[in-house]
């Protein structure tokens, strides 16, 4: 080992002299080399926002997921158009028209499906009805079938007012026996919309049903994109179709409909934005934070422009390391170059304050390079050698994502390592710092926090312990929250839509899906799990043949034979203009009627009719565009919902055999397999307790269940036994490559000592704070390895050479300490400016770590050592 060292400080001695004699070369050639590294990141850089390829794909869990995604390809990398509207109607008529013209493009999307809007439901929609329900609408139609004939053979204006005056005159004898409160406030409601020049129509489905209230304002149509392989943005092209699709057919608020975009795809893309924009902002906002920081710490413009051009150089080259070795990004990885930046500027803080020490006793600057490069060059080959460890440990885990970041900054550390040896001699030789200010490490100060140091080690050591035990008795409580949509931008259009989807259905997303041999199987699969108090319900693909059958086709037969006669009429002539009005002054006279003697509610909607009638009859006298206006809103959509009507009327008896194909793809795989959906009782998205329990319940019967609550349990079962294998090998290797080079134990101890802490006070923080670990912030505990240890190994080595605790504390090490904190701290607190959540969590649980490691190596680690005043072993040891 000691001839190891001392061939290391042979290298280091002659590349810092190449490096200074040859500056201007050693500098073009960095500057070149980064030049093309920067052209290669640009042209190759990727982000993949899947957070279930972050895990190894040899995982059961994931071979089922797979398996599930061949056999039913529609499920996966699909687009959820989400289609509202004020109205039924509305909402139908808009998903049909979007579905129409997505079709006409098969290039962009081979495979779009509107479903609820399928020929086969709009035939036998009325038998998916449960029979009472089925019965009351029957006889609601049987009533209201005077109303709808006429209106059949008159849909104009004069025949709307003259069917209203029919149901008024008999509400004065019957008391509103077709329920005219509500028919009455929604037509109402249409005109006074067209008084304020507002989007409405009138639904008549709602009219028709009768339940206003109850009406589903949501459509859902599936498209399955072609995605762009070579693009950063896959889904741009068809997402921009969707929405330019959208915008040529007026599907917009201004005419009572919105379309958002939610589902694998559109979340992908929308994480993608957010995560950019979150790392972009806050790669400028640490960059910029690190440059104070540097100007503070040096107070030299020259010194701290070279350390700054290391740095940028550095991050290049590790940036195109990144590209070449694991291709695309993840959602972890990508934050390689803010921890780049806070990490890697470490190295030119220690070995500018050292060589800047050095020179305030050697005033020549290549005597100020050698000692500089020969006093610190083993502490940071030592410190890149741990932190490096604390990130190759993932590599054998099978947490991908965390594995590559690992590879990444891993080898970035010691890219790091040779653009400080090497690159920063060459651009301080070039531009030589010039020092007109001391840093304050005299020996008054130095006399000071020796003593002060000495007098208070025992209450600093003692508090300490204090700390760390009400930490660790925190530490059990600490979350883990792995459900990825926690991670994401509740703000972005397509979470935020999943998330209105959820509110209404909780379930919805978080089914469980198990594959049966064949369709009787996944029946009684079914049965079994509808017994567990943990399920709510089930479908497969029997769920798409009603029951009660024979009852409901002699239902709509009855009410077909009773209403077909009147839907099938010739329509009356036109009408003009005077017979409108006098449509109108009649059905005045039997609103005012109504004003009298009758329940307050149907006397304040016959009111409203009239007023909000009023007005745009008034209005034609002068315009006679506003009655053609007022038609279209009251009775555009009725041929439309009649027609529907007719068309439900003629359903059929429904089978497996005669579900469309359409249908039978979703739930059945081409080999016979059928698919079961389990949803959940239990609200799941803000619950791990509830997936455990829904996992492990649907288990017991369906062990190879799939879908996304088992992916949530699995993956943060996978995490979490990876940091454990990851944390044993880090802290085996840096203990043995620390008892190697320091032979001795207390040192060692002493190394690991303010990690501890650390670990401990920030476990403790989460519990504080109520912040659980998930994908993103777990990469804290692999950082408190590299960081923790390195700050810990530069006050130990120093002080070893020191011969006592004052003999670091009193020299540039703890200033270089404090400023490579704090830059690591402004670096990774930049992250908490990031709208995205996980990156955002990221940055907030990193500071809080960094802070916790540079209190305990200033504060706690000098009390130690004053303590224990450990025995030294300066000739075996490396030289320092």
């Amino acid at each position: 080992m000691l001839r190891a060292a001392q061939l290391f400080h042979t290298l280091l001695l002659r590349g810092t002299e190449l490096s200074r004699r040859f500056a201007l070369l050693v500098v073009t050639a960095a500057l070149l080399t980064s030049a093309v590294a920067g052209v290669y990141f640009v042209r190759n850089f990727s982000v993949s926002t899947q957070t279930d390829d972050m895990l190894s794909p040899d995982l059961p869990f994931r071979q089922l997921a797979r398996e599930l995604n061949h056999l039913f390809p529609e499920r996966a990398n699909n687009i959820l158009i989400v289609v509202e509207g004020r109205t039924p109607d509305l909402a139908d008529r808009a998903a049909w028209a979007l579905t129409a013209h997505l079709r006409l493009k098969p290039w962009l999307f081979p495979y779009v499906l509107y479903l609820e809007g399928h020929p086969f439901f709009a035939r036998n929609g009325l038998l998916f009805l449960e029979t009472d329900r089925l019965y009351e609408l029957s006889d609601r139609l049987a009533e209201a079938q005077p109303f709808i004939g006429g209106l059949w053979r008159d849909p104009s204006l004069r025949g709307l007012f003259g069917m209203l005056d029919l149901v008024a005159t008999e509400a004065a004898g019957e008391d509103a026996a077709l329920q005219l409160v509500p028919i009455f406030d929604a037509i109402a409601e249409v005109a006074e919309a067209q008084a304020l020049a507002q989007p409405m129509q009138l639904s008549w489905q709602q009219v028709m049903s009768g339940d206003v209230a109850e009406q589903r304002l949501r459509r859902f149509v599936v498209v399955r994109p072609a995605l762009d392989g070579a693009g950063l943005r896959p889904a741009r092209e068809a997402i921009e179709a969707i929405r330019t699709t959208a915008a040529d057919l007026k599907l917009d608020a201004d005419h009572g409909v919105s379309v958002r975009l939610t589902g694998p795809v559109a979340l992908s893309f929308d994480e993608l934005d957010s995560v950019q924009l979150g790392m972009g902002i806050a790669g400028l906002v640490s960059l910029t934070l690190v440059f104070v920081l540097l100007v503070v710490c040096f107070r030299s413009p020259r010194q701290t422009l070279a350390c700054l051009l290391t740095l940028i150089i550095g991050l290049v080259w590790t940036g195109a390391f990144a590209v070449a070795t694991v291709g695309s990004l993840n959602l972890i990885s990508v934050a390689f170059a803010v921890l780049f930046i806070g990490l890697g500027v470490d190295f030119g803080i220690h070995y500018a304050l050292r060589y800047r020490e050095c020179r305030e006793h050697l005033p020549d600057h290549a005597h100020g390079l050698r000692d500089a490069a020969t006093s610190v060059g083993g502490a940071l080959m030592l410190t890149a050698c741990a932190a490096a460890i604390g990130f190759f440990a993932f590599l054998p885990t099978r947490y991908i994502g965390l594995a590559e970041l690992g590879l990444i900054a891993g080898s970035g550390m010691f890219i790091a390592l040779f653009a400080t040896v090497f690159v920063l001699p060459a651009l301080m030789t070039l531009i030589e710092p010039r020092f007109r200010r001391r840093v304050p490490w005299d020996a008054r100060r130095r006399a000071a926090l020796s003593e002060g140091m000495r007098r208070q080690a025992h209450w600093v050591v003692a508090g300490a312990v204090l700390v760390g035990l009400l930490s660790a008795a925190l530490t059990p409580l600490a979350r883990f929250d792995f459900d990825p949509l926690r991670l994401k931008d509740p703000d972005t259009e397509s979470v935020a839509t999943l998330l209105d989807i959820i509110a209404d259905d909780p379930g919805v997303a978080y089914a469980i899906t198990v594959l049966a041999d064949d369709v009787p199987s996944a029946a009684a699969l079914a049965e079994r799990a509808r017994a567990l108090p943990e399920v709510e319900s089930t479908r497969t693909l029997l769920s798409f043949v009603p029951s009660d059958q024979e009852e409901k086709l002699a239902l709509i037969d009855d009410l077909a034979l009773f209403l077909e006669p009147s839907l099938t009429a010739d329509h009356d002539p036109a009408p003009t203009v005077t017979e409108i009005f006098n449509a109108f002054a009649e059905l005045r006279e039997a609103l005012g009627a109504l004003t009298l003697g009758h329940e307050p509610d149907l006397v304040r909607a016959a009111g409203r009719l009239d007023l909000a009638l009023d007005a745009p009859m008034r209005a034609s006298i002068l315009n006679p565009d506003v009655l053609e206006e007022l038609r279209i809103r009251l009775l555009g959509g009725l041929p439309a919902e009649i027609m529907a009507l007719r068309e439900s009327l003629r359903a059929e008896p429904v089978t497996l055999e005669t579900l469309p194909a359409a249908l039978r793809t979703l739930w059945l795989a081409p080999d016979g397999r059928a698919r079961v959906e389990i949803y959940p009782s239990a609200v799941l998205y803000d619950d791990p307790a509830a997936i455990r329990d829904f996992v492990t319940a649907v288990r017991a019967i369906a062990p190879e269940a799939s879908g996304s609550p088992v992916t949530i349990y699995e993956a943060g079962r996978t995490v979490l036994r990876s940091f454990v294998v990851a944390g044993l090998i880090a802290a085996v290797a840096i203990s043995i490559m620390l008892l190697v080079l320091l032979r001795s134990l207390a040192y060692t101890a002493m190394v690991f000592a303010p990690l501890l802490l650390a670990g401990l006070l920030t476990m403790g923080a989460t519990v504080v704070i109520g912040m659980p670990f998930n994908f993103a912030n777990v990469i804290v505990l692999p950082l408190l390895f590299g960081l923790g240890v390195a700050g810990s190994l530069h006050f130990v080595l120093r002080d070893r050479r020191g011969g006592a605790a004052s003999g670091a504390v009193g020299t540039s090490t703890p200033r270089a300490v404090t400023f490579s904190a704090l830059t690591t701290i402004s670096s990774f607190g930049s992250l908490v400016l990031s709208e995205h959540p996980g990156t955002a969590s990221m940055g907030l649980l990193l500071t809080i770590a960094i802070a916790a490691t540079l209190l305990s190596t200033l504060v706690v680690l000098p009390a130690i050592m004053t303590l224990t005043k450990a025995k030294r072993h300066d000739g075996a040891a490396m030289r320092y």
